[in-house]
Protein backbone atom coordinates (compact mmCIF):
# COMPACT_ATOMS: atom_id res chain seq x y z
CA UNK A 1 0.00 0.00 0.00
CA UNK A 2 1.49 3.31 -0.69
CA UNK A 3 0.87 6.42 1.24
CA UNK A 4 -1.73 8.26 -0.82
CA UNK A 5 -3.60 4.57 -0.28
CA UNK A 6 -2.79 4.70 3.81
CA UNK A 7 -3.81 8.07 3.59
CA UNK A 8 -7.17 7.39 2.56
CA UNK A 9 -7.64 5.32 5.43
CA UNK A 10 -8.04 8.09 7.62
CA UNK A 11 -8.38 11.44 6.19
CA UNK A 12 -10.34 12.25 2.46
CA UNK A 13 -8.11 13.20 -0.10
CA UNK A 14 -9.33 16.03 -2.20
CA UNK A 15 -7.59 17.26 -5.25
CA UNK A 16 -6.18 20.68 -5.40
CA UNK A 17 -5.92 22.25 -9.22
CA UNK A 18 -8.13 23.10 -11.91
CA UNK A 19 -6.32 20.59 -14.52
CA UNK A 20 -9.10 18.24 -14.42
CA UNK A 21 -7.61 16.20 -16.73
CA UNK A 22 -5.03 14.78 -14.03
CA UNK A 23 -7.78 13.99 -11.60
CA UNK A 24 -8.52 10.48 -12.61
CA UNK A 25 -5.52 8.85 -11.70
CA UNK A 26 -5.59 9.86 -7.81
CA UNK A 27 -8.68 9.22 -7.56
CA UNK A 28 -10.02 12.08 -4.73
CA UNK A 29 -13.44 12.47 -3.54
CA UNK A 30 -13.35 16.02 -3.82
CA UNK A 31 -11.80 18.96 -5.87
CA UNK A 32 -11.41 22.53 -4.85
CA UNK A 33 -10.18 25.16 -7.41
CA UNK A 34 -9.55 29.05 -7.00
CA UNK A 35 -8.95 32.06 -9.37
CA UNK A 36 -5.23 31.22 -9.65
CA UNK A 37 -5.25 27.48 -10.52
CA UNK A 38 -8.28 28.22 -13.15
CA UNK A 39 -5.80 30.93 -15.03
CA UNK A 40 -3.05 28.63 -14.60
CA UNK A 41 -5.46 25.67 -16.51
CA UNK A 42 -6.82 28.65 -19.49
CA UNK A 43 -3.66 29.04 -21.07
CA UNK A 44 -2.55 25.10 -20.96
CA UNK A 45 -3.84 24.25 -24.74
CA UNK A 46 -6.14 21.89 -23.19
CA UNK A 47 -8.06 23.80 -21.81
CA UNK A 48 -8.23 27.18 -23.75
CA UNK A 49 -11.27 26.15 -26.34
CA UNK A 50 -13.30 25.46 -22.85
CA UNK A 51 -13.02 29.17 -22.48
CA UNK A 52 -12.94 30.40 -25.77
CA UNK A 53 -16.53 28.57 -25.96
CA UNK A 54 -17.73 29.94 -22.87
CA UNK A 55 -17.14 33.60 -24.55
CA UNK A 56 -18.28 33.24 -27.45
CA UNK A 57 -21.90 31.41 -25.86
CA UNK A 58 -22.39 34.41 -23.66
CA UNK A 59 -20.52 37.35 -25.46
CA UNK A 60 -23.69 39.79 -24.49
CA UNK A 61 -23.24 39.07 -21.09
CA UNK A 62 -21.08 41.39 -18.42
CA UNK A 63 -17.78 40.17 -17.84
CA UNK A 64 -18.15 38.90 -14.18
CA UNK A 65 -21.30 36.67 -15.17
CA UNK A 66 -18.73 35.24 -18.01
CA UNK A 67 -16.09 34.76 -15.59
CA UNK A 68 -18.28 32.75 -13.48
CA UNK A 69 -19.06 31.01 -15.79
CA UNK A 70 -16.24 29.73 -17.14
CA UNK A 71 -15.59 28.66 -13.24
CA UNK A 72 -18.71 26.52 -13.22
CA UNK A 73 -17.59 25.20 -17.03
CA UNK A 74 -14.86 23.79 -14.95
CA UNK A 75 -16.89 22.83 -11.90
CA UNK A 76 -18.79 20.93 -13.88
CA UNK A 77 -16.42 19.21 -16.04
CA UNK A 78 -14.69 18.05 -12.51
CA UNK A 79 -17.63 16.95 -11.22
CA UNK A 80 -18.05 14.68 -14.32
CA UNK A 81 -15.09 12.93 -13.10
CA UNK A 82 -14.77 12.90 -9.06
CA UNK A 83 -17.49 11.31 -6.94
CA UNK A 84 -18.02 14.30 -4.42
CA UNK A 85 -17.89 18.31 -4.16
CA UNK A 86 -16.07 20.60 -5.91
CA UNK A 87 -15.16 23.74 -4.36
CA UNK A 88 -15.78 27.09 -6.55
CA UNK A 89 -14.33 30.59 -5.64
CA UNK A 90 -16.41 34.24 -5.18
CA UNK A 91 -14.55 37.46 -6.70
CA UNK A 92 -11.62 37.73 -4.01
CA UNK A 93 -12.51 41.28 -4.65
CA UNK A 94 -15.28 40.80 -3.11
CA UNK A 95 -14.14 39.68 0.56
CA UNK A 96 -15.56 42.77 2.04
CA UNK A 97 -18.63 43.10 0.94
CA UNK A 98 -21.54 40.76 2.83
CA UNK A 99 -24.15 40.91 0.37
CA UNK A 100 -22.10 40.98 -3.23
CA UNK A 101 -20.66 37.80 -1.97
CA UNK A 102 -23.87 36.06 -1.20
CA UNK A 103 -25.44 37.65 -4.62
CA UNK A 104 -22.42 36.13 -6.65
CA UNK A 105 -22.33 32.61 -4.54
CA UNK A 106 -26.34 32.37 -5.32
CA UNK A 107 -25.64 33.47 -9.07
CA UNK A 108 -22.95 30.52 -9.11
CA UNK A 109 -25.42 27.88 -7.59
CA UNK A 110 -27.94 28.96 -9.93
CA UNK A 111 -25.52 28.34 -12.96
CA UNK A 112 -24.23 24.88 -11.55
CA UNK A 113 -28.52 24.10 -11.29
CA UNK A 114 -28.78 24.62 -15.06
CA UNK A 115 -26.55 22.47 -15.52
CA UNK A 116 -28.46 19.65 -13.80
CA UNK A 117 -25.83 19.89 -10.79
CA UNK A 118 -27.07 19.40 -7.19
CA UNK A 119 -26.15 21.80 -4.59
CA UNK A 120 -25.07 18.87 -2.30
CA UNK A 121 -22.36 18.68 -4.69
CA UNK A 122 -20.96 22.66 -4.38
CA UNK A 123 -18.91 24.45 -2.16
CA UNK A 124 -18.69 28.22 -2.65
CA UNK A 125 -15.38 29.15 -1.65
CA UNK A 126 -15.51 32.54 0.14
CA UNK A 127 -12.52 34.48 2.21
CA UNK A 128 -12.64 34.00 5.74
CA UNK A 129 -12.83 37.92 6.29
CA UNK A 130 -15.54 38.70 8.95
CA UNK A 131 -17.62 39.87 6.09
CA UNK A 132 -17.36 36.72 4.35
CA UNK A 133 -17.75 34.94 7.45
CA UNK A 134 -21.08 36.41 7.91
CA UNK A 135 -22.35 35.99 4.16
CA UNK A 136 -21.57 32.25 5.00
CA UNK A 137 -23.68 32.00 7.77
CA UNK A 138 -26.48 33.36 5.82
CA UNK A 139 -25.82 31.13 2.73
CA UNK A 140 -25.70 28.01 4.67
CA UNK A 141 -29.15 29.25 6.17
CA UNK A 142 -30.15 28.93 2.50
CA UNK A 143 -28.64 25.83 1.95
CA UNK A 144 -25.51 26.85 0.06
CA UNK A 145 -22.83 25.51 1.42
CA UNK A 146 -19.95 27.18 1.88
CA UNK A 147 -15.69 26.76 1.89
CA UNK A 148 -14.09 29.34 4.25
CA UNK A 149 -10.57 29.74 2.28
CA UNK A 150 -8.01 32.34 3.44
CA UNK A 151 -7.86 30.64 6.74
CA UNK A 152 -4.85 31.23 9.09
CA UNK A 153 -5.81 31.87 12.63
CA UNK A 154 -7.57 29.99 15.58
CA UNK A 155 -9.92 33.40 15.70
CA UNK A 156 -11.27 33.14 12.18
CA UNK A 157 -11.72 29.32 12.83
CA UNK A 158 -13.55 29.84 16.06
CA UNK A 159 -16.21 32.34 13.88
CA UNK A 160 -16.35 29.95 11.12
CA UNK A 161 -17.48 27.46 13.42
CA UNK A 162 -19.70 30.01 15.39
CA UNK A 163 -21.47 30.56 11.78
CA UNK A 164 -22.06 26.98 11.11
CA UNK A 165 -20.10 26.52 8.14
CA UNK A 166 -19.84 23.28 6.56
CA UNK A 167 -15.61 23.66 5.94
CA UNK A 168 -12.88 25.27 6.07
CA UNK A 169 -9.24 25.41 4.82
CA UNK A 170 -6.60 26.29 7.03
CA UNK A 171 -3.71 26.81 4.92
CA UNK A 172 -0.71 24.56 5.76
CA UNK A 173 2.24 26.05 3.27
CA UNK A 174 1.32 29.82 3.64
CA UNK A 175 2.04 30.35 7.33
CA UNK A 176 5.06 27.95 7.37
CA UNK A 177 6.18 30.61 4.71
CA UNK A 178 5.62 33.23 6.99
CA UNK A 179 7.41 31.99 9.72
CA UNK A 180 10.18 30.64 7.47
CA UNK A 181 10.69 34.20 6.05
CA UNK A 182 10.58 35.54 9.04
CA UNK A 183 12.99 33.66 11.06
CA UNK A 184 15.28 34.06 8.06
CA UNK A 185 19.21 32.67 8.97
CA UNK A 186 17.69 32.10 11.95
CA UNK A 187 15.03 28.85 10.97
CA UNK A 188 16.21 25.50 11.86
CA UNK A 189 14.18 23.30 8.96
CA UNK A 190 14.48 20.07 10.52
CA UNK A 191 13.19 20.94 14.48
CA UNK A 192 10.16 23.28 12.61
CA UNK A 193 9.47 19.86 10.50
CA UNK A 194 6.74 17.28 11.04
CA UNK A 195 4.37 17.81 13.78
CA UNK A 196 6.42 21.40 14.89
CA UNK A 197 5.38 22.84 11.76
CA UNK A 198 3.84 26.08 12.27
CA UNK A 199 1.04 25.27 9.75
CA UNK A 200 0.49 22.15 11.09
CA UNK A 201 0.31 23.25 14.62
CA UNK A 202 -2.18 25.61 13.53
CA UNK A 203 -4.40 23.30 11.95
CA UNK A 204 -4.22 20.51 14.80
CA UNK A 205 -5.12 23.19 17.53
CA UNK A 206 -8.34 24.00 15.15
CA UNK A 207 -9.29 20.58 14.64
CA UNK A 208 -9.03 19.70 18.57
CA UNK A 209 -10.87 22.76 19.03
CA UNK A 210 -13.61 21.37 16.52
CA UNK A 211 -13.78 18.29 17.69
CA UNK A 212 -13.53 18.68 21.61
CA UNK A 213 -16.27 21.40 21.18
CA UNK A 214 -18.50 18.95 19.20
CA UNK A 215 -18.39 22.09 16.21
CA UNK A 216 -19.67 19.95 12.74
CA UNK A 217 -17.66 22.25 10.30
CA UNK A 218 -15.19 19.91 8.48
CA UNK A 219 -11.35 21.00 9.05
CA UNK A 220 -9.28 20.95 5.12
CA UNK A 221 -6.00 21.03 5.75
CA UNK A 222 -4.54 23.32 2.30
CA UNK A 223 -1.66 24.75 0.91
CA UNK A 224 0.90 21.97 1.24
CA UNK A 225 4.82 22.69 0.54
CA UNK A 226 5.62 19.17 1.17
CA UNK A 227 4.69 15.64 1.73
CA UNK A 228 6.06 15.89 5.75
CA UNK A 229 3.03 18.89 6.07
CA UNK A 230 0.70 16.25 4.75
CA UNK A 231 1.42 13.27 6.97
CA UNK A 232 1.86 15.28 10.28
CA UNK A 233 -1.82 15.76 9.36
CA UNK A 234 -3.08 12.58 9.01
CA UNK A 235 -6.57 11.62 10.20
CA UNK A 236 -7.99 15.35 9.30
CA UNK A 237 -11.17 15.58 8.23
CA UNK A 238 -9.73 15.99 4.36
CA UNK A 239 -6.63 17.52 3.47
CA UNK A 240 -6.52 19.36 -0.15
CA UNK A 241 -3.20 18.04 -2.16
CA UNK A 242 -2.31 19.35 -5.41
CA UNK A 243 -1.07 16.94 -8.38
CA UNK A 244 2.40 16.82 -7.74
CA UNK A 245 2.30 15.95 -3.95
CA UNK A 246 -0.48 13.32 -4.88
CA UNK A 247 2.05 11.70 -7.29
CA UNK A 248 4.85 11.83 -4.33
CA UNK A 249 2.56 9.90 -1.91
CA UNK A 250 1.89 7.83 -4.72
CA UNK A 251 5.41 6.95 -5.14
CA UNK A 252 6.07 6.20 -1.88
CA UNK A 253 5.45 3.00 0.13
CA UNK A 254 6.50 4.52 3.68
CA UNK A 255 4.47 3.97 6.65
CA UNK A 256 2.07 6.16 7.24
CA UNK A 257 0.36 6.94 11.53
CA UNK A 258 -2.92 8.66 12.29
CA UNK A 259 -1.70 11.99 13.66
CA UNK A 260 -4.85 13.57 14.65
CA UNK A 261 -8.24 11.81 16.61
CA UNK A 262 -11.35 13.06 17.33
CA UNK A 263 -11.62 10.33 20.91
CA UNK A 264 -7.41 12.29 21.74
CA UNK A 265 -9.30 15.55 21.35
CA UNK A 266 -12.36 15.39 23.13
CA UNK A 267 -10.48 13.93 26.08
CA UNK A 268 -8.58 17.57 26.32
CA UNK A 269 -8.71 19.91 28.27
CA UNK A 270 -9.88 23.36 26.70
CA UNK A 271 -11.36 26.45 27.04
CA UNK A 272 -14.38 27.49 25.63
CA UNK A 273 -13.96 30.27 22.96
CA UNK A 274 -16.43 32.71 21.01
CA UNK A 275 -16.17 35.82 18.94
CA UNK A 276 -18.24 38.91 18.11
CA UNK A 277 -16.78 41.89 15.18
CA UNK A 278 -15.15 43.42 17.54
CA UNK A 279 -12.85 41.03 19.27
CA UNK A 280 -12.42 39.11 16.55
CA UNK A 281 -11.11 42.02 14.15
CA UNK A 282 -9.14 42.44 17.34
CA UNK A 283 -7.76 39.23 17.63
CA UNK A 284 -6.72 39.09 13.95
CA UNK A 285 -4.90 42.36 13.99
CA UNK A 286 -2.95 40.62 16.96
CA UNK A 287 -1.79 37.73 15.03
CA UNK A 288 0.83 39.72 12.13
CA UNK A 289 1.30 36.28 10.19
CA UNK A 290 -2.62 36.00 10.11
CA UNK A 291 -2.75 39.56 9.37
CA UNK A 292 -0.18 39.43 6.41
CA UNK A 293 -1.43 36.49 4.68
CA UNK A 294 -4.66 36.83 4.63
CA UNK A 295 -4.31 40.93 2.92
CA UNK A 296 -1.81 38.86 0.75
CA UNK A 297 -4.16 36.08 -0.30
CA UNK A 298 -6.99 38.45 -1.09
CA UNK A 299 -4.48 40.49 -3.20
CA UNK A 300 -3.03 37.34 -5.18
CA UNK A 301 -6.48 36.33 -5.51
CA UNK A 302 -7.91 39.37 -7.03
CA UNK A 303 -4.55 39.99 -9.31
CA UNK A 304 -5.24 36.42 -11.13
CA UNK A 305 -9.12 37.60 -11.58
CA UNK A 306 -8.20 40.73 -13.30
CA UNK A 307 -5.82 38.85 -15.68
CA UNK A 308 -8.50 36.10 -16.23
CA UNK A 309 -11.35 38.85 -17.25
CA UNK A 310 -8.04 40.13 -19.55
CA UNK A 311 -8.00 36.62 -21.31
CA UNK A 312 -11.76 36.45 -21.87
CA UNK A 313 -11.40 40.27 -23.09
CA UNK A 314 -9.38 38.91 -25.92
CA UNK A 315 -10.92 35.98 -26.95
Amino acid sequence: MNQLEALKQFTTVVADTGDFRQLAQFQPRDATTNPSLILKAVQKPDYAPLMQQTVERHRSAELDEIMDRLLVRFGTEILGIIPGRVSTEVDARLSFDTSATIARAERIMRLYRAEGISPDRVLIKVAATWEGIQAAARLEQQGIRTNLTLLFSFCQAVACGQARVQLISPFVGRIYDWYKKSAGGQWDEAARAGANDPGVRSVRQIYQHYKHFGIPTEVMGASFRNTGQILALAGCDLLTISPELLAELAASNAPVQRALDPAHAAGLDLPAVSYDEPSFRYALNEDAMATDKLAEGIRAFAADAIKLEQLLKAV
